[in-house]
């Protein structure tokens, strides 16, 4: 039998979290399964609350609470762990911080913009700064080091997700940043791509109308749970798992990869936008 992997407390606070979790469930001589028996979660959910990649869902901390008799430690904590894991990134984006980690695949789309999965610390900071063009140096650090962290994604083994992104020709046409930081963007784009990571596909500029036309998109599947759809405008961002609409999304961003180019085509645009930028000209 393998040898369980100890959970270092001191990592964090969902790690210490999770550490007084196995603790108390063990003092109990319950089971995984045993535990979540009569609430709406499986064994695995509760296995990675206890190894801190998860968040404890309130409803699931309750019943916990109850099982373990713990006077409503759980309860009173799951918060404190939710803010922690989400540290840097806005509040309605935690579910998709948390679901980017499980996902089968992953498909983006940003009709302005490079979606955060891949952009460089100098883009996103740029981003982070006209958005939010008051905020204190320090909070736009935190928040572009949050988002480039997500990064991490491409940098594990290859059971990450499959990730496939279709890319508008309108970001380096109107580009945000100056030429050399944005011959970095788009070769980044194209390591990735060239590294079997990513599947990149250019909307041309002049494609016409196509769907998808307003707001991020971004579809993630699951080895063992639904499909979700997460929608961001300026200052707001919503989940959806109705599968009805998750459907009328999947089938927009079916039509919009029929509209783009195909991938090796679009990889070597990619790196031609690149090499113009990298040269001090515009890309045609």
């Amino acid at each position: 039998m393998a040898r369980r992997k100890d959970i270092d407390g001191s990592a964090g606070v969902p790690t210490f979290y999770g550490k007084e979790l196995r603790y108390q469930r063990e003092l109990a001589g319950l089971t995984l399964q045993q535990l979540v028996e009569g609430s709406f979660y499986g064994q695995s959910h509760l296995s990675e609350i206890e190894r801190g990649e998860r968040r404890m869902p309130p409803e699931l901390a309750g019943h916990v609470d109850k099982v373990l008799k713990t006077n409503g430690f759980f309860t009173r904590c799951c918060e404190d762990v939710r803010k922690a894991k989400r540290g840097g990134h806005a509040e309605y984006f935690e579910r998709i911080l948390e679901a980017e980690k499980r996902a089968k695949s992953i498909e983006d789309w940003c009709p302005t913009l490079i979606p955060g999965l891949l952009q460089t610390p100098t883009y996103a900071r740029a981003v982070v700064r006209a958005t939010h063009p008051l905020e204190l140096d320090a909070k736009v650090e935190e928040t572009t080091e949050a988002r480039v962290a997500r990064s991490a994604l491409f940098e594990k083994d290859h059971k990450t997700p499959m990730y496939w992104v279709i890319l508008p020709e309108y970001v380096w046409r109107c580009p945000i940043l100056p030429p050399e930081e944005m011959s970095d963007q788009l070769v980044q784009i194209a390591e990735l791509a060239r590294r079997r990571r990513i599947v990149p596909q250019v909307l041309p500029w002049n494609c016409g109308p196509h769907p998808l036309m307003v707001g991020l998109t971004k579809i993630m599947t699951f080895p063992d749970a639904p499909p979700l759809v997460y929608l961001e405008s300026q200052h707001s961002g919503v989940t959806l798992d109705d599968p009805a609409l998750v459907e009328d999304y999947r089938k927009s961003y079916d039509l919009l990869r029929a509209t783009a180019l195909p991938p090796v085509e679009s990889l070597a645009i990619i790196e031609d936008a690149a090499e113009d930028f990298r040269n001090g000209k515009q890309p045609h």
